[in-house]
């Protein structure tokens, strides 16, 4: 068996969606919780249109104590979702015992959760479970931390075992202290797997990123706006009675009205237009590198100065000052703070190693 990875060796894993150009979408509770719940929120989702059907079995907690799922019995309830309303299911696996009982039950589609996703060694034993069982699709979520070269590697991993209907899913990463989203998306991230792995469909997690149930929607767009295959999307009957994370969840029928009001965008309309606007982009950026070499030469120029007169390097108020000017100067033509300070540090960063004689 070929073990070198190649991304055209994948085989798309999911149906073709049931109206041409929009994306594939994966729906359903954070969490089986009983019968009832399971079965009321499949059956609403299927009048929805959704056609693959999500549920936590097994849940990976944070702080023991809490619900943790409700474990194999459950997947009874997934066989009997497939059954009366004809979509596929899908849950998550951590184990090599998930995926042999998620396999016997007959669940269609397995995902690898992010708190797993990290681990060679937990991704070789679920790799080796499902040696025989190659052609079930299974889709990684994105490790905790935004290591691409890890996430890659489970993507080697798999596809090492035999496994070629693979997909990636987008869910964010962990950030320390308050900010808008629950999980920081850096869509720089799945942009670079998409560069380095062509062929694999990748999926974003709103309602993961979000960790609320107002942004979904936006955050779903904005997937769809820079060319991702699908929306993996949590939905609950009743949302504010959901065992674990309430919040994220939307009812099917806002699920609905969400899908009709998505915009995908068509990656291949190309015009005259929008290639004069990309040329521009492309002499921005030449005379962007040109006026940065011109600063760090500057750089190296007063860093021979400092040693030659034996001067501190880095100067705080000088580098304070800089920042507070710079940052000021671009607001007032609209570029963010945030932005700039970024830019700036970065700049200021690879100055004080031309000024130590670490680089050039």
């Amino acid at each position: 068996m070929t073990t070198t990875f190649d991304p055209q060796d994948l085989i798309y894993p999911f149906p073709t969606p049931a109206q041409p150009g929009m994306p594939t979408i994966i729906a359903g509770p954070c969490s089986a919780e009983t019968e009832s719940q399971t079965l009321g929120t499949a059956r609403l989702l299927a009048d929805a249109g959704i056609r693959i059907f999500r549920a936590g079995i097994w849940k990976p907690r944070t702080h023991p104590g809490n619900f943790e799922g409700v474990g194999t019995p459950g997947l009874r309830w997934l066989r009997r979702v497939k059954s009366e309303t004809g979509m596929l299911t899908a849950t998550e696996v951590a184990t090599p015992i998930h995926v042999a009982d998620a396999l016997r039950a007959g669940v269609d589609i397995l995902w690898i959760g992010a708190r797993t996703s990290a681990n060679p060694f937990a991704i070789s034993e679920i790799a080796e479970a499902l040696k025989s069982s190659p052609d079930t699709p299974v889709l990684v979520k994105n490790p905790l931390a935004p290591d691409l070269e890890a996430w890659i590697g489970t993507f080697q991993r798999l596809y090492r075992a035999g496994i070629r209907r693979l997909g990636a899913i987008h869910r964010g990463f962990s950030q320390f202290g308050q900010n808008a989203y629950r999980n920081n998306p850096d869509w720089r991230v799945p942009i670079e797997l998409h560069r380095r792995l062509p062929g694999l469909p990748i999926l974003v997690d709103p309602s993961h990123i979000s960790g609320r149930r107002d942004l979904v929607a936006s955050l779903s767009q904005q997937a769809l706006d820079l060319g991702f295959d699908g929306l993996m999307i949590e939905s609950h009957i009743n949302p504010e009675c959901a065992w674990s994370d309430k919040a994220q969840q939307i009812t099917p029928s806002d699920l609905g009205t969400l899908i009709r009001s998505l915009h995908p965008r068509e990656a291949s309309v190309e015009s005259e237009h929008l290639d004069m606007l990309r040329r521009r982009i492309d002499m921005i950026d030449t005379e962007i590198i040109r006026l940065l070499s011109q600063r760090m030469a500057t750089s190296s120029e007063i860093g021979d100065y400092k040693r030659t007169h034996g001067m501190q390097v880095v100067q705080e108020a000088r580098y304070n000052s800089l920042m507070e000017e710079r940052i000021a100067e671009a607001a007032r033509t609209g570029l963010s703070a945030e932005f700039m300070r970024g830019i700036f540090q970065a700049i200021h960063a690879e100055s004080v190693k031309i000024q130590l004689g670490e680089t050039r």
